[in-house]
């Protein structure tokens, strides 16, 4: 096998072990709703102590507010929808403008 061969074999299997992760989140995420009595469930937090989960429909609100708020403090953030966090392209455009106009 060459090595250009094993090298795209170790990608498939770090994506494979990537996806696993992310279905075991989610699941871990959905399961620790429905643990909650239906009244209390908000189908959306943390799991395994600093993931977030967002397993609520999207609204538009919410896409603007998690990929286009330029005076939030973290560029990443929650996902709109789902496992994980998501990159607030407002927040990378502020601080571009804002290190552009440092740098004049």
């Amino acid at each position: 096998m060459t090595a250009r061969g094993k090298d795209s074999k170790r990608q498939a299997g770090v994506k494979d072990v990537v996806r696993a992760i992310g279905v075991a989140l989610a699941v871990a995420a959905v399961v620790k709703e429905l643990r909650k009595p239906s009244d209390e469930r908000t189908w959306h937090g943390v799991v395994a102590g600093f993931v977030p989960y967002e397993l609520r429909p999207p609204t538009i609100a919410r896409f603007r507010e998690r990929l286009w708020d330029p005076d939030a403090e973290h560029v990443l953030g929650p996902r709109v929808f789902g496992v994980g966090w998501t990159l607030n392209l407002g927040r990378v455009y502020a601080l571009v403008r804002q290190a552009a106009s440092s740098s004049d």
